[in-house]
């Protein structure tokens, strides 16, 4: 229900916004690759408007998709540290409850001892 509501209300005015958009900037221009010969370039490129515009806008969320996924590099790799720690926890704990299962009950264990167990974090 609440991704219908999205769509109703965000993405389609924003598809409208940008096919008006599209409409309004149809002129071609050109794009020039040349700083040196501004009257006859080597390499240029004639396209609309928009669709120039749509491309830095996309190239630029790619640079900064890219930019941040770098920058987060470090808590990924302390994330699989944690992980890998969080496993041989889990090791550990299965192997001591293995342990004390085997003890016999002829009162070889501590009266108190209690069976040990992970109880992961509620979120």
């Amino acid at each position: 229900m609440a991704r219908k509501l999205v769509i109703w209300l965000v993405l389609v005015p924003l598809a409208i916004v940008i096919l008006a958009f599209a409409m309004a900037n149809r002129q071609l221009v050109t794009v020039s690759f040349d700083p040196f010969n501004a009257t006859q370039p080597a390499a240029s490129l004639t396209l609309p408007l928009f669709v120039l515009i749509f491309v830095l806008v996309l190239l630029g969320v790619i640079v900064g998709g890219v930019a941040a996924w770098m920058r987060q590099s470090r808590y990924r790799r302390a994330a699989r540290v944690l992980e890998g720690d969080v496993a041989g926890l889990r090791r550990e704990v299965a192997l001591l409850n293995e342990r004390l299962a085997s003890v016999p009950p002829d009162g070889a264990a501590p009266r108190d001892a209690v069976r040990l167990t992970y109880h992961p974090p509620q979120n």
